[in-house]
């Protein structure tokens, strides 16, 4: 009897035990799973404005009752895009360190644009010839799914999944066991050799299944009469934009004459959320996350609201729409976690990767500040030549930065400074232009010390441009039709965040709190090592 209670005691030692406390009451557990979600393009203020189109039982109502709602959190830089947020999300970190500076930029020392996932030393998996091989090369840091990994001696599983492969591959970070995103060729969900030697065959099976030709014989109408979406604009607004099959921007979308051969407009739809929660839903029962006897993670991110968002303006009823479609998804994916994982053993947080500002054509109709303006390059290029005349001086503009073609000026022989300040001057009489400025001046700038850090945050000595634009607010690059975002003003820096499930405190807090916060936050709830680069403070009103 004696052998056997010590043979129970040693197997039950030799188990990670969630809930093990030490002999000083310290608590040491960890939960089952953790689950971070991403909502692109999500604003704050979604929450509440279509808080009454949202289900008692779906996902919103859900999280704001039973979870902890940051409701200042804030982007601390200045280019507020998709691969930088969903980097700085998982780093804890920004441009500055990350090495992830916008979704594209121009390497100087490549002599070209380099994509932000891009990886030419890898295959892809799943896809065509022509689907692009990538990885996580490119971030400088590791991520909080990457200490994970490490505090566990490589045992937790990280897998990411997202429409988007830099929203998949990014926060996933450099050792995850998997990365999934979709293919527009194909119709896929494709991943690459970085993380696998092939892809798993339930993957295979439900890429078999071609369910987005299935999405598109349904068609895109709303969820109830559109007499009660009465927090958007009227349907049909000239300042929207449309699928080259729809005759105008009014419901219902059609996308029959895209089956078997389109497969990127599905990116523009609510099945876009649809889909990746479907192949999250499958992920969690392959690879059987949260029931291993370790702390496992899922990173996924919902893409489609983003495109929509970007087609059709914050205003839109598409917009509300696919709003109130992802909180009935959402609920209904919290019910599987529920299922197999168990509530409460689950530790999820939702966010953002930025906001967006009102659609220029809104903010004209209703009297509002703000324009779209067509990117500088070709005026800066013109207004170059025929000061200097040389050609092609400024390479491309990236994330409000320019990019000047050095080789050009030296063949010219001309000083750089004397080009930039004449792009300086040039940019600065624009009258929707707030300030540009010199990045290597960027220490001497006369600006509120927290908008000038938001800037220093997002430069990057070695990846940034020559000139920094700044525009006033409302104004952005982009087209007379639906929106875009990128600029440091809340209405694209002030995003959602949300904790929910193990030790989570139900409740609101309304001290500012940054996205960098949300790694050191999760990572200390862990007890792990916050990521390599990590500027972040745990935010310990979260948890109990």
């Amino acid at each position: 009897m004696k052998r056997v209670i010590i043979l129970s005691f040693l197997f039950a030692a030799s188990l990670q035990i969630f809930g093990q406390k030490n002999e000083g009451g310290f608590n040491l557990e960890r939960p089952k799973l953790v689950v971070g979600i991403m909502l692109d393009q999500m604003r704050l203020d979604y929450f509440y404005r279509y808080y009454d189109s949202y289900k008692p039982n779906g996902g919103f109502r859900r999280l704001l009752s039973e979870g902890f709602s940051c409701e200042n959190a804030i982007i601390p830089y200045a280019q507020t895009v998709t691969a930088v947020g969903h980097s700085s999300v998982y780093t804890g970190s920004v441009p500055a360190f990350t090495g992830i500076i916008a979704n594209e930029w121009y390497s100087k020392e490549k002599g070209r644009t380099v994509y932000c996932a891009e990886d030419n030393g890898v295959k892809i998996l799943g896809g065509t010839d022509s689907s692009k091989p990538m990885s996580p090369k490119n971030l400088w840091t590791t991520t909080m799914t990457d200490e994970l990994r490490l505090a566990t001696n490589f045992k937790s599983k990280v897998i990411g999944v997202a429409i988007k492969d830099r929203a998949s591959i990014l926060p996933s970070g450099h050792t995850a066991n998997a990365a999934y995103w979709y293919d527009d060729l194909s119709g896929n969900w494709i991943s690459s050799t970085y993380y696998m030697d092939k892809l798993p065959d339930w993957v295979k099976k439900f890429n078999d299944r071609k369910l987005v030709d299935s999405f598109y014989r349904i068609g895109w109408n709303t969820l109830a009469p559109i007499t009660q979406y009465t927090q958007s604009t009227s349907d049909n607004k000239s300042y929207e934009g449309k699928y080259n099959d729809d005759a105008t921007v009014t419901f219902p979308h059609k996308f029959t004459a895209m089956i078997g051969k389109d497969y990127k407009a599905i990116r523009a739809t609510p099945y876009g959320n649809t889909l990746t929660l479907m192949i999250a839903k499958k992920i969690l029962e392959e690879e059987n996350l949260g029931n291993r006897g370790v702390t496992d993670f899922l990173n996924l991110s919902l893409s489609s609201t983003d495109v929509i968002g970007h087609m059709y303006g914050p205003n839109s009823i598409e917009v509300e729409d696919v709003y109130r479609r992802v909180d009935i998804e959402l609920g209904q994916f919290l019910d599987e976690l529920d299922k197999r994982v168990g509530k409460g053993n689950y530790l999820l947080f939702l966010t953002a990767d930025h906001a967006a500002t009102q659609a220029p054509g809104f903010l004209k109709e209703n009297k509002l500040p703000g324009n779209a303006i067509t990117s500088p390059t070709k005026e800066l290029n013109a207004a170059i030549r025929e000061k200097f005349g040389i050609a092609d001086a400024v390479i491309n503009t990236y994330a409000y930065q320019v990019y000047l073609n050095d080789p050009a000026l030296s063949n010219a022989k001309i000083k750089k400074s004397k080009v930039a300040d004449f792009i300086i001057d040039y940019l600065n009489a624009k009258d929707e232009v707030y300030l540009a400025y010199n990045t290597e001046d960027i220490n001497e700038l006369n600006l509120p010390t927290e908008i000038k850090e938001r800037f220093l945050k997002g430069f990057n000595p070695k990846l940034s441009g020559d000139i920094q634009i700044i525009m006033k607010p409302g104004h952005l690059y982009g087209s007379e039709t639906g929106t875009n975002h990128g600029l440091w003003y809340p209405y694209d820096s002030h995003i959602p965040l949300m904790f929910y499930g193990w030790k989570v405190k139900p409740g609101q807090l309304n001290r500012e709190v940054y996205m960098t916060d949300i790694a050191a936050t999760i990572t200390s709830m862990l007890h792990i090592q916050m990521p390599s680069g990590c500027i972040g403070k745990p935010i310990f009103e979260v948890w109990k």
